[in-house]
């Protein structure tokens, strides 16, 4: 909307203020969000053998989770040019592994579209279900134009958009359809035990369980259902989680968001020193944009 205003210079990238992902993608729970996804991706057993089989996440986990974080940061608030040349770097990567599928044995592209599809809607999932339950106010339709934003994501990585699911009842429609495939594998079980006890130096550890611990129970009980099952512990109270989601959400957005946005790579600052101070990410942004569209939708009733 600020750009509609014309108080914009620049490129606004790939998504712009005006979109829900700008506003989302902004929120400090997106690090929760992410570590879900990490937990929900490892259930699909050539996903996880895809990590495992070739990268380094056994000796840099840490650098793995970081770089994902900075790769939805570039194609979220980085240029057009810089979004492109990031999605061009992750196919150009994926292009040249292959994986073993466990139950044949027969050797599969990394960029096999089926696991993209997967990998992608697991990241919007965790992204979407976490920030939405811990009170980051998306209504049904932002939370529909947020799903089918990340189209453009998927694209990014190298799958066709039509494919995509492009609103939430799509999205819920692929988990119910995919949900026979997962499974708990020993590589899922090598995933969970670095997200409950990461290696740090020993000086650490007693900051890795009082803060470090607490992010990945959280991001685990918000996990569904079927897959507290596969993972062999028993699901929290799905009233419990939503009341600790939200008391960590109101503890991280209580941090001052122009603080929180000056650990590197700072990419909403450059965004925002891009385009103007008017498309700092912002829920009020989101509440106003949805006042708009409830009146644009009264006015039209009979």
């Amino acid at each position: 909307m600020a750009m509609a205003r014309g108080r914009t210079t620049g490129d606004p990238g790939l998504y712009g203020p005006g979109s829900v992902t700008w506003q989302t993608h902004g929120d400090p729970m997106m690090w929760i969000a992410g570590v879900r996804a990490l937990y929900l991706q490892a259930l699909h057993p050539l996903a996880v053998r895809g990590v495992t089989q070739n990268s380094d996440f056994r000796q840099d986990a840490w650098g793995r989770l970081l770089r994902t974080a900075r790769f939805v940061a570039t194609i979220t608030y980085g240029t057009t040019e810089e979004a492109e040349r990031a999605g061009a770097r992750v196919r150009g990567i994926h292009r040249r592994l292959t994986v073993t599928d466990p139950g044949t044995g027969a050797r599969r592209r990394v960029d096999d579209p089926d696991l993209l599809l997967w990998v992608h809607c697991a990241e919007i999932d965790s992204y979407l279900h976490v920030v939405r339950r811990s009170g980051f106010p998306l209504t049904d339709a932002q939370a529909d134009a947020y799903v089918a934003e990340n189209r453009e994501s998927a694209r990014l990585v190298g799958l066709d958009p039509a494919r995509v699911p492009a609103d939430t009842a799509r999205l819920a429609a692929y988990f119910k359809e995919v949900r026979p495939a997962l499974a708990h594998t020993p590589e899922a079980g090598e995933v969970d035990a670095f997200l409950r006890r990461p290696p740090v130096h020993p000086l650490l550890v007693p900051a890795r369980a009082a803060l470090w611990g607490r992010v990945a129970a959280l991001a685990y009980a918000a996990l569904p259902p079927y897959a507290h099952e596969l993972y062999g512990r028993p699901a929290p109270d799905p009233d419990v989680v939503t009341r600790r989601l939200r008391a960590a959400g109101r503890v991280l957005r209580r941090i001052p968001p122009t603080l929180r946005w000056q650990l590197p790579p700072k990419h909403i600052l450059r965004a925002v020193e891009r385009l103007g101070p008017g498309t700092r990410p912002s829920v009020y942004t989101l509440r106003h944009n949805a006042a708009i569209l409830d009146n644009g939708d009264a006015s039209r009733a009979p």
